[in-house]
């Protein structure tokens, strides 16, 4: 062989060596972004991330030292963990704030929402009567329905339970949810469940003027329908794409924690039976994946109920937040649902639109976040 031929042959060599290094780096550079890189990155990398000043109460008002368990009698062993230490901090768990809350109590009637009749007894009934004479359906068209009994030992209204007995009863159906307002055909249904409940009782109906209900009602979803918002963002990968680990990983450092549906992540309140403050959602089919690490997405979405949370919660400004330092950790831009990216004099009329929102509910009784505005709202 002669030189030439030679020279020619070690040439094509480095060529397809060449042309075999960079399928595998574009290989690896279109390949979605996986959880296992984030034990890869340096340690103050990791620290430079924590952008956010939020982090979820019951996780940062104590660092519990894990201690593993080891036979005592085996020479060399360390000495047993000392069981002041456990009780300490069992207690120091024990007394999260969030655990020790007790649950919401369910909101009743509000004649602000609620068409309520009150059901004229003459002589005191039992829950257990009460119960067995509620309607199989709890709803009037697309409506709620509800009966309640006043205690005789608090005087608070609420729904019958076994082993009390009520002196005073009271039916009721909202008057509008997103569904719309209640109208003649749902009054009418009302009148007819809430007569056939106190006819199996023993009770008296004292039924409101149907028109001026109805008339209430679309006044109400009126007022629901120009004060109803929804807020949502848009991260989109600029340049790799996101496994859902990788995205988890870093929602959770932001305080998101696994929601009841794949594919969905929520910030939780500060209150126990609090509806989320954010919402972070992805494509479930990829949450579903039978190896979600090799799945790709090019986009995930943060969304805020802005009438379920309380103002006190500064949603709109964590939500900011999240989507900022998302986006800088995992390479991403913040946009709006048309993929649009949204600047800091947009982020800022958001806020300012969103306060004139929160006072236009504080003035009408229906405050983000109550009982009566998530109901209302629903």
């Amino acid at each position: 062989m002669s030189t030439l031929q030679i020279g020619l042959a070690i040439m094509g060599g480095l060529v397809l060596a060449g042309l075999v290094a960079y399928n595998a780096w574009t290989t690896s550079r279109s390949a979605p972004r996986t959880a296992r890189e984030r034990s890869e990155t340096p340690r103050d990398e990791v620290a430079g991330d924590e952008t956010l000043p939020y982090t979820p109460a019951d996780l940062s008002e104590h660092e519990i030292q894990r201690i593993d368990p080891v036979l005592g009698d085996m020479p060399g062993a360390p000495a047993p963990p000392d069981p002041a230490a456990i009780a300490q901090a069992a207690a120091a768990v024990s007394l999260n704030p969030l655990m020790t809350q007790p649950p919401e109590k369910r909101p009743g009637l509000d004649a602000l929402i609620d068409v309520i009749a009150p059901l004229l007894l003459e002589h005191e009934v039992s829950g257990d009567a009460l119960l067995a004479a509620l309607p199989g359906t709890r709803r009037v068209g697309s409506k709620p329905f509800a009966v309640e009994g006043q205690s005789e030992t608090t005087g608070e209204w609420e729904s019958p339970r076994l082993g009390q007995r009520y002196r005073a009863l009271q039916a009721g159906v909202q008057l509008a949810n997103r569904s719309g307002p209640l109208n003649d055909i749902e009054f009418s249904e009302f009148v007819v469940k809430a007569q056939a409940f106190a006819d199996a009782v023993g009770a008296s109906p004292d039924f409101p003027d149907m028109r001026a209900e109805v008339a209430r009602a679309r006044e109400l979803d009126a007022f629901a329908s120009g004060h109803d918002a929804q807020l949502g963002f848009t991260l989109r990968a600029r340049r790799t794409a996101w496994s859902p680990g990788y995205v988890a990983q870093h929602a959770s450092k932001l305080g998101f924690v696994a929601g009841a549906l794949p594919g969905r992540m929520v910030l939780s309140g500060s209150h126990s039976g609090q509806a989320p403050i954010l919402s972070l959602m992805f494509d479930p089919q990829a949450a579903m994946a039978e190896d979600p690490e090799q799945t790709a997405l090019r986009e995930i979405a943060l969304s805020l109920e802005v009438t379920h949370v309380p103002r006190s919660e500064q949603p709109f400004v964590r939500m900011r937040q999240a989507a900022t330092a998302l986006a800088e950790a995992m390479e991403g831009v913040v946009t709006d649902d048309g993929g649009q990216p949204l600047s800091t004099e947009t982020m800022d009329r958001i806020g300012a639109d969103l306060e004139s929102l929160y006072d236009a509910l504080d003035s009408r009784d229906l405050s983000a976040g109550s009982p009566q505005a998530r109901r209302l709202f629903s």
